[in-house]
């Protein structure tokens, strides 16, 4: 069972000695970038500013003793299909990705709900006269599905699947909003669309949120939406583990605030957003690139609740009870009513509610009987107003009796969330706003946007990288910012002849 406290590598300060390469940040990324090195047969040392690794990857016992509780990913949509995640040996290091009998359900009043399914075929039998248009619209997709992932899971290149874009484009360019109504006539297939539109964390009348729905929706349908058994801690501690197999180096409690803190490396690689990058190394930086990083955008935070309950939830819906996650929301147009509200500065009286209960089906996160349950809500950067309240009531609208199961509740505000990760600006889990503008051009446009420019490095530095999910291809746990960092920066060594 995981634990809040490191597995893996040591406490202490910056070591004096030369190495290849230094990783600021354990996050998995961070790891990533790290393993890829290693791997190349390089030196390398990650330092973590706190006293558990994981970065956004983490779990502890945050309610009652016994009860294991993800800090922040706690469903891992994306892993299953990470080129890099897949790479590793991760069930030698004791790596389970467990499944709920269903991937998402979404309530609606009077005990209906949408579901889906692993099945593109019996999600689609359930959504009555969208069962043809659905079929329509996914199943491409799914039988693509590893072509667009090697896609979207990257930076802007040459296509290398043209036919699987191709097929993706017309649809996933679109606003989640606009897609909805156009492709579907039941409120069923409306909403369920509109809550996975919902995870880009931007109003669903903008573009490319119906293609974050349509990547989720296919990737449940081709690979599952699965949780690590035991919490995602263990996956980060699996990477570390590999990591120090490889010859590499882990500290933690030492925070880096400046290059200088550095021992002598060749290469530097900085898991952070561009605010900490501009704190740790803009005195070295060229003065055209700190105004273009300078105008880098965050996005909405996170309000973010755990509960220890005392049974299962008693969804009204008998799908909900089943599935892993539940896009606690209601209908399509209440989805796009709470991210408006939040993207003009004001909080949802129903917000669009993302819960998971993993304890449904993996049962070493809670003593026998018990429930463990995590879920957030969106609110305004750096938002001081609590939302347990309107959380919690939106969970007992779909499931009456909710309130009297819970045994202890633990909150994190958008300031914890940063103070807890200090990648997490104002609470944005995603490391950035996410929209047309900032999705392909993640942290400015550059032809290799990991790449930092020096004007004055430090002694013996060859490369400053980026390797946060402030570059492509953004937030989720898939490790690919911090390999694409890597191999940028190894194949500048290469035409160096180093």
């Amino acid at each position: 069972m995981a634990k809040s406290v490191p597995t893996v590598g040591h406490h202490g300060g910056v070591s004096k000695n030369a190495t290849d390469a230094v990783v600021v940040g354990s996050g998995p990324n961070g790891l990533a970038a790290a393993i890829e090195l290693a791997r190349a047969g390089r030196s390398v040392v990650v330092y973590e500013a706190e006293d558990t690794i994981g970065g956004g990857c983490r779990s502890a016992e945050l309610t009652l003793p016994g009860f294991v509780h993800d800090t922040c990913s706690a469903i891992h949509s994306v892993a299953l299909v990470s080129p890099f995640i897949r790479s590793l040996p991760l069930a030698d290091l004791g790596v389970d990705f467990v499944h709920p009998q269903v991937p998402l359900a979404h309530p609606l009043d009077g005990g209906d709900a949408a579901v889906l399914a692993r099945s593109v075929a019996e999600t689609a039998a359930a959504l009555g006269p969208d069962e043809a248009a659905y079929r329509r619209l996914m199943e491409p997709l799914v039988t693509n599905s590893a072509n667009l992932a090697a896609e979207i899971l990257g930076p802007i290149r040459l296509p290398r699947h043209p036919l699987a874009l191709a097929r993706f484009a017309p649809s996933g360019l679109r606003s989640a909003s606009g897609l909805a109504r156009s492709k579907f006539k039941d409120r069923r297939a409306q909403a369920l669309l509109g809550g996975l539109g919902a995870h880009s964390i931007l109003r669903l009348d903008q573009a490319i949120t119906a293609g974050v729905g349509l990547v989720l929706g296919t990737f449940a349908h081709a690979v599952g939406w699965p949780a690590v058994r035991g919490g995602s801690q263990v996956l980060a501690d699996a990477m570390a583990a590999y990591l120090r197999s490889l010859g590499g180096e882990i500290v933690t409690g030492t925070r880096i605030d400046s290059l200088t803190q550095l021992p002598r490396s060749g290469l530097i690689f900085l898991d952070v957003t561009p605010r900490q990058l501009v704190a740790i190394a803009g005195d070295r930086m060229p003065a055209g690139y700190l105004r273009r990083i300078g105008r880098y955008r965050y996005g909405p935070g996170a309000f973010k609740l755990d509960w220890a309950l005392d049974g299962p939830i008693p969804w009204s819906a008998e799908a909900c009870r089943r599935a892993g996650t539940v896009h606690v929301a209601g209908t399509l147009e209440e989805v796009e009513l709470s991210e408006e509200t939040v993207a003009k500065g004001g909080h949802p009286d129903k917000p669009f509610v993302l819960l998971v209960q993993q304890s449904v089906f993996d049962d070493t996160r809670a003593p026998a009987g018990k429930q463990t349950v995590w879920a957030y809500c969106h609110v305004p950067n750096g938002s001081t107003i609590a939302m347990t309240d309107q959380i919690e009531a939106q969970v007992e609208r779909f499931a009456p009796g909710f309130r009297d199961l819970i045994l202890a509740r633990h909150i994190t505000s958008p300031a914890d969330m940063e103070k807890h990760n200090a990648n997490y600006v104002g609470g944005d889990i995603n490391g950035g706003t996410q929209d047309i503008r900032q999705f392909f051009t993640r942290p400015i446009a550059k032809i290799v946007p990991y790449s930092v420019p020096l004007a004055d490095p430090p002694p013996g530095c060859k490369g400053l990288y980026l390797c946060s999910s402030s570059t492509p291809p953004g937030g989720a746990v898939h490790g690919m910012c911090g390999y694409f960092a890597a191999t940028a920066a190894l194949r500048a060594l290469r035409r160096q002849g180093v």
